[in-house]
């Protein structure tokens, strides 16, 4: 689960929606949520679920309740280059608003990808899964709840990384983790040319070109999760930063190969003059959750490691960019497991029930 602090109190609109902008062959499966955090002409968020490539596009607006309109903002885009909730594999989510904390909750489906045999053998299939200070995107973390699975700490700090370092980090149970690092660059110099024919491109398509592999000026710099030993495989999250004519564009990025493992990214609004950037991952098995640059850009992953299971997952922080790259300060816990209560029955005897609880 994933929240949002919100803006004041948001108000349950209960409204049915005379008019949504999808284009026809978008519009044949969808769902769709509305909400908001003042009564006049309500400044709300519209979320829209495709099942035709099942993404997730949001944009930022405002509902007239007289006329029972909603109007995107202006110079927000409506279309398949909007802004996405998650750019990973993630989809149907669902919002729910906790007054006790005045947060905003999201959960959603990260679609089973294993051959169908896989999922016998494993016995499941398919997981149940702030505005920004600008005002024109949202900040997603995970729920705070989560941190009571923290288990053992260990911390990296001031370690830096030439051009082809990856150092491991070492301690704790990679294959079930939680990450929080932050990473530094004396400048931004040797950011690389961004080329203006990307600009019509999907940032998976540059993404394809440039990926955690390929050696370049400021980046890529990141994590590999849960890696192999001697690398033959890896799930890697990344950075990488170009220099466009207006402003620097930040790619991020997460890989994949094979049966169905897509690789995910998307350009990151973000100011660099404090030349930062931050990334929280959660890794638990067959699912990495990613969140870039505090919160402004989501990414979660479904893989599927051969080698890297278990205690044979290592973690890595890297970097194949021609700038140093500084490790400022990086703590990881190993996850603990959810205490399960075992199954009950309700008053007439029938229908058991499983309740999960965090201890």
């Amino acid at each position: 689960m994933l929240s949002s602090q919100e803006l004041g109190t948001f108000v349950n609109l209960g409204v049915v929606l005379n008019i949504i902008t999808v284009t026809s062959h978008e519009s044949e499966k969808f769902s769709f949520n509305l909400f908001g955090w003042s009564a006049k002409n309500v400044e709300c968020l519209l979320r829209v679920s495709l099942d035709l490539i099942r993404y997730e596009y949001y944009t930022l607006g405002t509902y007239d309740n007289k006329k029972e309109k909603y109007f995107p903002d202006e110079g927000l885009v409506d279309g398949w280059a909007g802004l996405r909730l998650d750019y990973g594999n993630f989809y149907a989510s669902k919002t729910f608003f906790d007054p006790s904390t005045n947060r905003r909750i999201l959960w959603g489906w990260a679609n089973e990808s294993d051959v169908v045999q896989q999922d016998t053998n494993k016995g499941w299939a398919g997981i149940l899964v702030w505005l920004d200070p600008s005002g024109k995107q949202l900040l997603q973390w995970p729920v705070v709840e989560l941190e009571k699975l923290r288990g053992h700490n260990v911390q990296l700090s001031n370690q830096k990384l030439n051009q082809g370092d990856h150092v491991q980090v070492k301690g704790i149970t990679v294959a079930q983790a939680d990450v929080d690092v932050t990473f530094s660059f004396p400048s931004l110099d040797k950011a690389e040319p961004f080329d203006p024919k990307w600009a019509k491109l999907d940032a998976l398509d540059v993404c394809a070109q440039k990926g955690s592999k390929a050696p370049g000026g400021l980046g890529p710099f990141g994590l590999l999760t849960l890696a192999s030993e001697n690398l033959e495989e890896f799930t890697p999250i990344f950075f990488k930063v170009f220099k466009a004519a207006d402003k620097h564009k930040v790619l991020y990025s997460s890989l994949g190969k094979g049966l169905y493992k897509p690789s995910f990214a998307g350009f990151v609004d973000i100011d660099l003059t404090d030349k930062k950037l931050s990334l929280r991952s959660l890794i638990d098995h067959s699912v990495v959750e990613s969140f870039g640059a505090g919160g402004r850009i989501a990414i979660s992953s479904r893989v599927y490691p051969t080698i890297a299971i278990s205690e044979k997952a290592h973690l890595y922080v890297f970097n194949n960019g021609s700038e140093t790259i500084i490790v400022e300060n990086l703590n990881a816990w190993s996850m603990n497991l959810l205490v399960m209560n075992v199954p009950i029955k309700d008053r007439a005897g029938e229908n058991p029930r499983n309740y999960k609880e965090m201890n």
